[in-house]
């Protein structure tokens, strides 16, 4: 692991300014390997040094994996024109790099993973894993029987053959007819397209599940926080990565 400064260190840890971290450096709040660390250019070892805020290490994080329960109107992107799920990312958890992991129509809700390891990500989405991603789907009208078979075998939507795709209905709360649909796949409004070509319509999909890893039911819409070390194995076990 290369050196870095340790307002840097700080900054990209603790997402603070570098404005920030030079002031808690000033107010002696930061030790290096056991002695009070007051200059920001001092070169550390993240991954040997031990750095403590306020008597508490600091645990070196190379990368970051955030769990974020998107709500509707939120662009699954880094930058764009409307406020994306970075956007919305509380403070202390923002810092340069970050981006979706996988792509949520600006209408669907629930869980986003959101991370700056590109290497975890293009191993998570790659089409040859085929991890599954589990939706409640809200539609206009119940499905026929031969409509989920046809879905559960491989829907053809003119000159695309979509892979076969798990669909069970589930109880309903509040007068529309709700379905769990679990997808090894992720093309554009897939979904709303596999639907309507059965004239049926879409009025709400939520992502509720990427791989073995579930949305934290704690999370309101709008919400993100750190995933921990467990959940991170979680996914990265379920998929070989």
């Amino acid at each position: 692991m290369p050196m870095m400064r340790l307002d840097k260190f700080l900054s990209s840890q603790l997402a603070i300014s570098r404005t920030d971290a030079k002031k808690m450096l000033r107010q002696k709040r930061i030790s290096v390997n056991g002695a009070v660390a007051i200059k920001p250019e001092l070169q550390v070892d993240p991954c040997a040094d031990s750095i403590l805020l306020d008597g508490r290490v600091i645990a070196y994080r190379q990368f970051l994996y955030i769990m974020q329960n998107k709500p509707a109107g939120v662009v699954s992107a880094s930058a764009d024109g409307s406020v994306t799920v970075i956007d919305i990312l509380p403070q202390e958890l923002k810092r340069p790099g970050l981006f979706p992991a996988g792509r949520l129509d600006k209408d669907t809700t629930g869980f986003v993973l959101i991370t700056d390891d590109g290497a975890f990500a293009h191993s998570l989405l790659s089409p040859v894993r085929h991890v599954e991603k589990t939706y409640v789907v809200t539609l206009e009208r119940e499905a026929t029987m031969e409509e989920i078979e046809e879905i559960r075998k491989g829907i053809r939507i003119g000159e695309e053959q979509f892979r076969p795709a798990k669909l069970r209905p589930l109880v309903q709360t509040d007068g529309l007819p709700q379905y769990e649909i679990i997808l090894t796949e992720g093309r554009y409004h897939q979904i709303k397209r596999m639907f309507g070509s059965q004239g049926n319509a879409v009025c709400a999909l939520r992502r509720v599940q990427i791989g073995g890893l579930s949305l934290d039911p704690s999370l309101r819409p709008g919400e993100s926080r750190l995933m921990t070390d467990e959940e991170i194995r979680l996914l990265a076990i379920r998929q070989n990565i």
